[in-house]
């Protein structure tokens, strides 16, 4: 299937959950990410969520690592429509948030980060068994990760849709992606 007709179909699925189990799905892939090995992690990326499209509860995770591994410096990333691309800030406080035009949380104030980043959270609608995924279409993290050498985890509500048909050459395949029952490993197989 192309991407148009999983996005439309992911989006549909998404938007069809209730608010209320949100968090019991959130909470269910906080629980697997907390398995992870973090002993080589300095740095992590994280996705702020889009609470009015159903996305997963990402400071859920911030939470986590803030307590339970404060060294990992934890980057958030702001938007820039006009040119497609982001910039990645350390996160420092949900207050410094506030929310672009498109309702994304972006921070306003915060040191800029351009070193090195070993984990990468991304945000997703859907993703196949290749460990390819379809975002919303404007190719700001495949920009943000080519050439960049980063563990890349999706996380996701639903299991792998259809095959995606027109993967191109500026799709960036994931390592990881978590759900809220495996944890699938496309460099190698399933991890349960």
């Amino acid at each position: 299937m192309k991407k148009v007709q999983l996005r439309k179909l992911a989006l549909n699925q998404r938007a069809s959950l209730s608010p209320s189990v949100i968090p019991t799905l959130s909470n269910q892939l906080l629980a697997h990410f907390s398995k992870f090995d973090f002993s080589e992690i300095r740095t992590i990326h994280i996705f702020l969520p889009i609470a009015e499209k159903n996305e997963p509860d990402t400071f859920l995770f911030i939470d986590w690592l803030k307590n339970n591994h404060p060294e990992i410096k934890i980057i958030v990333p702001k938007a820039d429509f006009e040119t497609a691309l982001m910039s990645n800030y350390v996160y420092s406080e949900r207050e410094d948030l506030q929310k672009n035009l498109y309702n994304i949380l972006e921070p306003q104030t915060g040191e800029l980060h351009s070193g090195e980043v070993e984990m990468v959270i991304i945000p997703l609608l859907t993703f196949d068994r290749k460990g390819y995924r379809v975002g919303y279409g404007k190719g700001f993290y495949d920009r943000f990760l080519e050439g960049l050498r980063t563990l890349k985890v999706g996380i996701s509500f639903f299991e792998p849709g259809d095959d995606i048909e027109d993967v191109n050459e500026h799709d960036i395949r994931l390592d990881l992606c978590i759900t809220p029952h495996i944890v699938y490993d496309f460099r190698k197989s399933v991890i349960k």
